[in-house]
């Protein structure tokens, strides 16, 4: 490993990281200064619920397909959303494995796992990509943050393909690739859309601690009728 691929590899990446981190702490300490506002209504709804149910239901919506109408008919737009999620954090994970310890993606074993999972989040990317720009109501509503944010994704994903294998006897031009848009990636996220998920946890708490107050979270499903004979 020569002496820039070093530094691209560890020192870059932890200059990086403590920037991202520090505007995240900054942006959460503005976060916290937003109290929930009280309740104005008295406990509702089922009395086996509460606030604290409401909130943990809320928190783990995301990993419930069947309680949102939106994922029960569209599963396939939901397959699709946890394979590009899977590919962004594995490849930000391998960012962490590859300086500090390599030994883990050694066998090619996994190799070929986080490829294959780096190349359908990449196609995920493309299709999705297309389906902003041709799409005439999504392409309305994108913004150029939404546009540069999913090919840089994207692209991103494509070059954790050749990064993967972790080796430099046919050079060290994807490793390089790969780290410099690492930083980059993690310089650029707390400015770009990509940090929506740093609200996920706030949002989440505040609509299912009013849905718990009020009896509806945890959502109830009601028996379904029997068909009668005709």
């Amino acid at each position: 490993m020569s002496e820039t691929l070093r530094f691209v590899s560890d020192d870059l990446q932890l200059m990086a990281l403590t920037f991202m981190g520090i505007v995240y702490i900054l942006r959460i300490r503005w976060l916290l200064r937003f109290k929930p506002g009280r309740e104005r209504q008295a406990p509702t709804g089922a009395p086996d619920t509460s606030s604290f149910k409401g909130i943990i239901y809320s928190w783990g919506n995301i990993a419930m397909p069947w309680a949102m109408e939106s994922t029960r008919q569209m599963l396939f737009f939901y397959v699709q959303f946890v394979l590009f999620h899977l590919a962004v954090a594995a490849s930000i994970a391998m960012s962490f494995i590859i300086p500090y310890a390599p030994g883990l993606i050694k066998p090619m074993v996994i190799v070929w796992g986080l490829q294959g999972l780096f190349a359908a989040g990449c196609l995920i990317g493309c299709y999705r990509l297309y389906r902003r720009l041709s799409n005439p109501y999504i392409r309305q509503i994108s913004t150029p943050d939404d546009i540069f944010s999913l090919v840089l994704l994207t692209v991103w994903l494509f070059v954790s393909i050749w990064a993967a294998p972790n080796r430099t006897d046919h050079g060290e031009g994807a490793l390089m690739t790969y780290f410099i848009m690492t930083a980059f990636f993690l310089v650029y996220v707390p400015f770009s859309k990509i940090s929506h998920y740093l609200y996920y946890p706030f949002t989440r708490y505040y609509f299912g601690k009013s849905m718990g107050h009020r009896g509806v979270y945890p959502i109830k499903r009601a028996p379904q009728p029997k068909p009668t004979k005709v």
